[in-house]
């Protein structure tokens, strides 16, 4: 260092004056709007490294401000979503308690209404296996629950009590292919025997094929059982086949079709009236408006709804176009084209009249021809007459001369 220090001596000492002197130059010197040079340098050299850093700095702060945030964000995520779920876990708490505060409101307004005697029951175990229709209800002997009774709702019969424990009871729900209760229609009184047919129905068996059992017709509690007390309803016959010596009815037992979770067990039925059968009410009517007025084109062109119909109506125009009557002789020519606006040709020997068209040019009116020489013509009667022509007998016709 030391040599390197002799060796530029000169050249360093010359750098340091020359550098001290533009130092004093620029601190002595100043701008027309009166700042000195000095100050200019040393603002232009410090501010773009004051830049850099205020930006490094603004940066680094905003990456781990950022972070803190998300992660404060991220933990005030996870307790807003916890404290949703709980709301809504208490949302349908609510609404299963309304629910259940329903049934059971009317479950108490029908046992005021009802002359039986019941017990409300709540459906706390269903069986394992699809083919049994066993369910268990927390109500038992405590509470005066024996087998046999019945089990229902407002809506219809459910099933009947198999087994009775001091707090808990099973119950044979109504599709059940064990279940049996004695039912009665409303309309027509037939009576049968509900049997459950699994898969949420039921059929009703020994019904004559000659007895009269509406579709849709509603059916009852007949109380031959001894089970379930008369007049409870059972459901609608949905449907009705005849059979070689039974109906085959099926139905879906109204009182599964609201998914009961609250029931009532009958302890003493009483019997009741089959509801009297009400007609439905007729049919109101309804105005119709007169229809759409068509034109002679539109009606004709509705008349012809087939091939058929338009076939007919094209051999019709061609025997008309060729003055040909079928059945009487003859093909006509089938492959010929008919224009638009032809008419019929006139047959040999007759006369037609000239056709006038305003604007337009009518062809030259066809004269009759004359008869040929030795044969008679016959005067020609008069339209709406039924007198035969006139002849002299044994006179000879006279014969027109040629000029």
């Amino acid at each position: 260092m030391d040599s390197l220090l002799n060796r530029f001596r000169s050249i360093t000492v010359l750098l340091v004056v020359v550098v001290a002197q533009l130092i004093l130059l620029a601190y002595s010197v100043k701008n027309p709007e009166g700042v000195r040079v000095i100050r200019l340098w040393a603002v232009t050299v410090v501010t773009p490294i004051a830049q850099i850093a205020e930006t490094t700095r603004s940066t680094v702060w905003g990456v781990f401000h950022n972070y803190f945030d998300l992660r404060d964000a991220r933990q005030q995520n996870h307790v807003i979503q916890a404290q949703r779920d709980q709301l809504k876990l208490e949302n349908l708490y609510l609404k299963s308690e309304l629910n259940t505060a329903d049934r059971v409101k009317a479950l108490a307004a029908f046992q005021k209404v009802s002359p039986s005697r019941y017990v409300a029951a709540r459906i706390i175990l269903t069986a394992t296996t699809s083919a049994s229709r066993i369910v268990i209800l927390d109500r038992g002997s405590n509470s005066e629950v024996e087998k046999g009774m019945a089990v229902i709702t407002p809506d219809g019969i459910v099933g009947k009590i198999i087994d009775a424990f001091p707090t808990a009871s099973q119950a044979l729900l109504v599709t059940d292919p064990e279940f049996a209760a004695g039912v009665v229609s409303q309309k027509n009184h037939v009576k049968g025997i509900l049997h459950g047919a699994g898969s949420g129905k039921c059929r009703i068996d020994n019904v004559q094929t000659e007895e009269k059992v509406d579709e849709g017709e509603m059916f009852f509690t007949s109380g031959d059982d001894r089970i379930f007390p008369r007049g409870l309803p059972v459901g609608k016959a949905d449907v009705v086949r005849e059979g070689t010596q039974y109906k085959e009815i099926l139905l879906y037992p109204s009182g599964l079709q609201a998914g009961p979770e609250e029931v009532l067990i009958v302890l003493a039925g009483v019997h009741a009236p089959i509801p009297a059968y009400e007609a439905p009410p007729p049919e109101q009517k309804v105005y119709l408006g007169p229809p759409v007025p068509q034109t002679k084109a539109e009606a004709t062109t509705a008349a012809l709804t087939t091939d058929a119909d338009r076939l007919r109506e094209h051999y019709e125009k061609l025997g008309k176009f060729e003055n040909h009557k079928f059945g009487e002789g003859g093909v006509p020519n089938f492959n010929a084209a008919i224009p638009a606006n032809a008419e019929p040709p006139v047959a040999a020997g007759t006369t037609t009249a000239p056709k006038t068209n305003a604007g337009t040019n009518s062809p030259p009116a066809v004269v009759k021809k004359p008869a040929a020489a030795g044969t008679a013509t016959a005067p020609k009667t008069s339209a709406g007459t039924n007198s035969p022509p006139a002849a002299a007998e044994g006179s000879q016709a006279s014969v027109p001369q040629n000029p």
